[in-house]
């Protein structure tokens, strides 16, 4: 008997959630989008999945007409992150993360070519507060200023959207920079949800009415008890 080919299905979920698949392997990942089922149609695949088969579920996920967005956060030399991208591009990903300094992003858009692949880069990351900045020898100033500033630089220099916190999407949305740019934010939690490692947090609900065009959510959807049940709360949320 022959097994007919599985055919892309529709994109019917609200995908401004993305849900962070941080799990173990691509097993584990396929079967998390089994359970979600047509609950979510966009995945984030993070590095920490690179070695579990990453690759190989982003294109197992985008047969399924699934959107995929894979968390990189590339940094390096010019010419070796414009080589990666280019790689990565032929996986028809939607969209792909670099650290934000602007010769990085201009190399990653170099690299995507003509790929629809959005590049985004990230500003401060949302585990991150002051204290951390200072161990890093970042320059004195709020968080939030400097993140604004990494953001308006990425935005010059071609970024087709940024990964910041809840907290700085407003101030992110107002630079003149953003305008049809895309705003996603990690950091976000369901009222009640534990941090884990997450600092500058905020709502489903608050981080889209801050400005954010896509909110990404991992352990409070991967690991509830029922996870179709608590993507499709967050979803009525922001609905």
């Amino acid at each position: 008997m022959t097994v007919p080919a599985r055919q892309p299905a529709a994109h019917t979920a609200d995908d401004r959630l993305i849900v962070a698949l941080d799990v173990p392997n691509a097993l584990a990942g396929e079967e998390m989008a089994d359970r979600l089922g047509d609950a979510v149609s966009f995945y984030k695949i993070g590095l920490g999945m690179l070695t579990g088969g990453g690759l190989a579920l982003a294109s197992e996920l985008k047969s399924r007409g699934k959107r995929v967005f894979l968390d990189l956060k590339l940094f390096d030399i010019g010419a070796t992150v414009e080589a990666a991208v280019r790689g990565l591009a032929g996986f028809g990903l939607d969209f792909l993360t670099v650290h934000g300094d602007p010769h990085v992003v201009r190399a990653a858009i170099r690299g995507r070519g003509d790929a629809p692949t959005r590049i985004l880069a990230v500003t401060v990351l949302t585990s991150l507060d002051r204290g951390d900045l200072d161990d890093m020898l970042i320059q004195p100033g709020e968080t939030a200023e400097i993140t604004l500033e990494r953001a308006r630089r990425a935005l010059a220099a071609g970024a087709d959207g940024v990964i910041a916190s809840p907290q700085e999407a407003a101030l992110i949305r107002a630079l003149p920079e953003a305008a049809g740019r895309l705003i996603v934010t990690p950091g976000v939690r369901p009222a009640g949800a534990a941090l884990g490692d997450q600092k500058r947090v905020a709502t489903p609900a608050a981080a889209l009415a801050a400005g954010a065009d896509h909110i990404v959510v991992g352990r409070p959807v991967w690991a509830a008890p029922d996870p179709k049940a608590a993507a499709e709360a967050i979803l009525a949320e922001i609905a």
